[in-house]
């Protein structure tokens, strides 16, 4: 049991020695009370998920933080592994253990918010882009919110990093208010 966990942040990038902003992101959420980062490239490098631990972390946590770079419209593939061996639908059902859990994406991208919706280089907006990950938490009888993104991740803008992470943790420091306690 983890009674004193406000968050949980399941933190996905398989290459974080080459990310500007996903470092910056990890260490804001880790240093914040209440707060538990699991950085799923660095716990399970052989891909084997200990389903039962995310499960636990998952019960107690009143608030779940997605955390990851887009890459090719898509999250990182080990946080699709665990979604699918973590959320088993006999396992994760709306009405079930996971109901009224607050849930959102803290995502980054390397395009710029224009670049996102109708004559973009994207062509849609980044909602659509999350509709699996969304559909997943309502499935779960989780409530999802909106997702809090960082658009234009590989540009040279160190501060534009630095606010992105603060704005995350300031989020995460306030995770009563987003989950409803």
């Amino acid at each position: 049991m983890h009674p004193d966990l406000r968050a949980l942040v399941v933190f996905a990038d398989p290459s974080l020695h080459r990310s500007r902003i996903s470092r910056r992101v990890a260490d804001a959420a880790a240093g914040l009370p209440g707060v538990q980062v699991q950085d799923l490239y660095q716990l399970y490098p052989d891909l084997y998920i200990d389903v039962r631990r995310e499960r636990a972390l998952l019960l107690d946590a009143p608030l779940v933080v997605f955390v990851f770079q887009l890459a090719w419209y898509a999250m990182p593939a080990l946080l699709k592994e665990w979604f699918d061996t973590v959320l088993k639908p006999e396992w994760a059902r709306p009405d079930g253990r996971l109901a009224g859990k607050g849930v959102f994406a803290a995502v980054a991208c390397n395009s710029r918010l224009v670049d996102y919706g109708p004559g973009g280089a994207h062509g849609r907006p980044l909602d659509d882009f999350l509709v699996p990950l969304q559909q997943t938490a309502l499935a779960c009888g989780m409530r999802w919110l909106p997702p809090h993104v960082f658009y234009g991740a590989d540009h040279p803008d160190e501060h534009a990093a630095e606010r992105h992470a603060g704005a995350l943790r300031a989020l995460l420091a306030t995770a009563g208010d987003l989950h409803g306690t």
